[in-house]
């Protein structure tokens, strides 16, 4: 009996950056229909890659995991990185996608004997890989596109795929319930989500449009509509979005910090719209097969920006400020004034809105 080929995907970056492997995911499976894939993701990822038909085998690594331990024992530390080359070895790989830009990943993977190993070669840290792609940066194409080219490397037919993923039925009915519960009147929902950009760490805050703007927003949309509005976010976003409520003078769902990934992305599945900042959250919205309306501010939308669905469901709105986007291989010019982000007026992204609404 033929072994089925066994591919090993490494993106251990944030939730944008692995949703859009989705598409590669599918392209894999397009070419071998009965392809087992593995995937090494960080531990906040792992939740939903677990949940992914496509994938059959989740590794995580998460660096700042690895560096306590190798701060703490150094035996502690090379025996964790021999449970990770086993995890992977295990898999009996014939292939592997590397996607993290780093020397270790490749080592790993040399180390547990896969032939293959096709990766993004950055600064030409990818001394271990047997095919690489030099990059310098993502510019001019969707970073989607970028991924899917690896395929190329082992003669794979590339062809056009979405990023929707599904959601399990048990999802949808708690989704449901969730937003019963939080609000009878029957009307759709727009998903908020204030926050985003967490792997920019504390410079997220370039990508976030201001509080008060999406306050004045909300309550535009709520004079002039028949909506629920409910805000998003994880922990760290707590304050955020209880800043935004008490600007709101009408009733919202502040259900930001109470929903895991999953249940977030059940949540989305079941709104209308969602209306967020350059991150995560929006590519989640992607995903999940639903209109969405974005502020991007330092970053290319055409690179990073929503990937693929029909015409006129994913807005974007931006500032006309010449000096945007600035961020470029992987760096963001040195700005404090963020103006490409605080000078996007309300009524333009209200009229984005307005136009998904109607």
């Amino acid at each position: 009996m033929r072994r089925a080929q066994r591919f090993l995907i490494i993106n251990t970056f944030g939730i944008g950056d692995v949703l859009f492997t989705v598409p590669l995911m599918k392209n894999i499976k397009a070419n071998v229909p009965d392809a087992y894939i593995g995937y090494i993701s960080n531990r906040r990822t792992a939740p939903l890659l677990e949940s992914l038909p496509q994938i059959n085998q989740v590794i995580v690594y998460d660096r700042s995991e690895f560096k306590v331990v190798s701060d703490r024992s150094r035996f502690e530390f090379l025996q964790l990185i021999k449970r990770t080359k086993n995890q992977i070895q295990q898999g009996q790989y014939d292939a592997v996608f590397d996607l993290s830009m780093t020397w270790y990943a490749g080592f790993y993977c040399w180390l547990a004997g896969i032939k293959q190993r096709v990766g993004l070669n950055y600064k030409n840290r990818s001394i271990f890989l047997t095919k690489k792609v030099l990059l310098s940066g993502y510019e001019g194409r969707h970073v989607a596109q970028y991924y899917q080219g690896l395929l190329s490397a082992v003669n794979f037919h590339i062809s056009p795929q979405s990023m929707d993923i599904a959601v399990a039925p048990e999802g949808c009915l708690w989704a449901e319930k969730f937003l019963q519960d939080a609000n009878s009147l029957q009307a759709r929902w727009i998903a908020v989500f204030p926050g985003g950009g967490e792997s920019w760490g504390p410079d997220a805050k370039f990508k976030r449009w201001p509080a008060e703007k999406y306050a004045q927003l909300i309550t535009k949309i709520m004079a002039d509509f028949n909506v629920n509005i409910i805000l998003l976010g994880n922990h760290a976003e707590e304050s955020l979005c209880k800043e935004i409520q008490s600007l709101v003078k009408c009733p919202l769902f502040n259900a930001c910090g109470k929903t895991s990934l999953l249940q977030t992305l059940a949540i989305l599945k079941k709104s209308f719209l969602a209306l967020v900042n350059d991150g995560g959250p929006l590519h989640m919205a992607v995903a999940a097969g639903i209109k969405t309306v974005s502020v991007f501010g330092p970053v290319d939308e055409k690179v990073y920006g929503p990937y693929a669905g029909v015409p006129g469901q994913h807005r974007v709105v931006t500032s006309s400020i010449a000096c945007r986007p600035c961020y470029r291989n992987f760096r963001r010019a040195a700005c404090e004034h963020i103006s490409c982000v605080k000078n996007v007026e309300v009524g333009d992204v209200f009229n984005a809105v307005q136009n998904s609404l109607t």
